[in-house]
């Protein structure tokens, strides 16, 4: 029963950071069609943090 809580857990820090990216990379797109180039840079800082 242990183990599946883990895997559980597991999956769901999984789920979390994968959804985390994608509203990055979304919010990303958009601040590059606006040409807001102080928040591409903290968004692309912000990316990295997560590579």
């Amino acid at each position: 029963m242990n183990g599946r809580r883990q895997d559980n857990q597991k999956n769901a820090a999984a789920a979390h950071r994968e959804n985390i990216q994608k509203s990055l990379q979304h919010r990303l797109e958009i601040a590059r069609a606006k040409g807001d180039e102080a928040l591409i840079r903290q968004l692309e800082a912000e990316a990295n943090y997560f590579h």
